[in-house]
C-alpha cells in the first residue's frame, strides 16, 4: 500500500490591544487564524510526502538540505521532492545564536525569494519561519541546479538546534 498524507497547516494568532479608557476606541482584539488544508495528492491543495527532524547544527556550522535524494522520511523512505507545499522552522528557545535559513550560493532552492545567493531570513531563539505555498505550482524543485535549503547556525560559541517540517510532491 502506499503512502497517504493529509496536513492542516495552522496559524492562530490571538492579540488584544488596549490603551486606558479616553477618547476614542480603547481596545482592539486581533482573532486571526489561516490555514491549509492538505490531501493527499499532487495538485492544489494536496501533498505527497512529509520530512521532519530535530538538528544541531555546531558553532558556525552550516548544511545544505537536499530535497532531491537524501532526506530520508520517518518511515525509511528517500524523498525526491518536486515541489515544496510548507516549510516551517522553529529555533529552540535555548539558542544563543539565530538559525539563518537560505542563501546558498549555488544549487540554492531558493524561487521562495527574489535574491537567491544573498536571502537569508534569521530565525532567533524560540521563534519560528513558516512558508506555505498550496496551490498547484508549489514551491519547484529542481534536482541538481535548485534543491538546497542552506541552514546556517548565525554565529559563533555555540550550536544551535532546530526543528524542521518539509511537505510536499515527490
Amino acid at each position: 500500500m502506499a503512502n497517504a498524507l493529509s496536513a492542516t497547516i495552522s496559524v492562530v494568532i490571538n492579540a488584544l490591544l488596549q490603551e486606558p479608557a479616553g477618547v476614542g476606541p480603547s481596545q482592539h482584539q486581533l482573532a486571526l487564524s489561516p490555514n491549509n488544508v492538505l490531501s493527499d495528492g499532487i495538485g492544489a491543495g494536496q501533498a505527497k510526502q512529509m520530512y521532519t527532524a530535530t538538528r544541531t547544527l555546531a558553532a558556525s556550522g552550516t548544511e545544505n538540505l537536499d530535497l532531491t535524494g537524501t532526506l530520508v522520511n520517518a518511515l525509511g523512505a528517500v524523498l525526491n521532492f518536486t515541489k515544496i507545499k510548507a516549510i516551517l522552522i522553529t529555533a529552540d528557545a535555548a539558542n544563543v545564536n539565530n538559525v539563518q535559513v537560505g542563501g546558498a550560493a549555488s544549487n540554492g532552492f531558493a524561487n521562495w525569494v527574489t535574491a537567491p545567493a544573498s536571502a537569508i531570513v534569521n530565525v532567533p531563539p524560540g521563534g519560528m519561519f513558516l512558508l506555505t505555498a498550496p496551490d498547484a505550482n508549489g514551491f519547484g524543485v529542481t534536482a541538481a541546479t535548485g534543491d538546497l535549503l542552506k541552514v546556517t547556525n548565525g554565529g559563533a560559541g555555540t550550536p544551535v538546534t532546530y526543528t524542521i517540517v518539509v511537505i510536499g510532491v515527490v
